[in-house]
């Protein structure tokens, strides 16, 4: 229920404990935030650079006198979001004005009226979305951030090799097959029977817990397809840096 102009709210409420503490609730806690675990994430992050490795994959054709936020920022703020759960681009509109948000990309804040400093969905979307036929670079008016889907891949593999101090004696390479349920008219999208649902089937390399490979696909494929060329793909990255390594591979049936 909606309180009206002449409701009147109570500043504090006390509890009544038999032989305890007294429990008292106000509302003067200030801004709070439920995304506080964000700052742990901050710090890994900033220990291990993934994110500004992961923004070296990039290319910035825009003006620098027209750029509010860069290119390490924009991944940043995405790919935090993304690890808070807050999937939709959508949902940044609203996380652009989040002070914990901000803290964590090193922004300044606490200035009354001061307007978002983080970016919002329509510039994420320039980021992450740019069709294949589209123009790119600095003559293209839309889509002036370009990627390197090469070094996007390499990338996945380096940040495996460097997690280890030494090279191991051996290592599993684990395929996996899942499904990317869709709710829309996506491209290339099939109803999967064994899934039972329409959806995408993405192929998946692991080494314990660390991801080295992530190939879209639809879903109306083998569930081997592709495979092999990821495989020869990530092992021969892995054999650069690792001449003795036994690679041992495994996947589902």
């Amino acid at each position: 229920m909606t309180p009206t102009l002449t409701d009147r709210t109570p500043k504090q409420f006390k509890f009544s404990v038999e032989k305890s503490r007294p429990v008292v609730v106000n509302f003067q806690g200030g801004t709070v935030t439920s995304d506080a675990g964000l700052s742990l994430i901050t710090e890994i992050d900033r220990k291990l650079e993934i994110t500004s490795k992961f923004a070296q994959c990039f290319q910035d054709y825009r003006k620098p006198n027209r750029i509010n936020h860069s290119i390490k920022d924009l991944i940043t703020q995405r790919i935090y979001g993304l690890i808070m759960g807050y999937e939709d681009l959508n949902d940044h509109e609203e996380l652009r004005h989040d002070p914990m948000f901000a803290l964590a990309l090193g922004k300044k804040i606490g200035l009354e009226q001061q307007p978002a400093i983080l970016a919002g969905k329509s510039t994420l979307n320039r980021l992450e979305h740019c069709p294949e036929d589209v123009e790119q670079g600095a003559d293209s008016r839309y889509h002036k951030i370009g990627h390197s889907p090469e070094q996007i891949e390499g990338l996945f593999v380096k940040l495996f090799l460097e997690s280890y101090s030494k090279e191991p004696r051996q290592i599993i390479l684990d395929l996996d097959v899942t499904d990317d349920l869709v709710h829309g008219s996506q491209e290339q999208v099939f109803f999967n029977t064994y899934y039972g649902g329409y959806c995408y089937a993405p192929l998946y390399i692991f080494c314990g817990k660390h991801l080295l490979a992530a190939k879209l696909r639809p879903s109306n494929v083998d569930p081997a397809f592709g495979a092999l060329s990821e495989l020869q793909r990530v092992i021969k990255q892995i054999r650069q840096q690792w001449k003795n390594v036994e690679i041992l591979v495994r996947g589902d049936k």
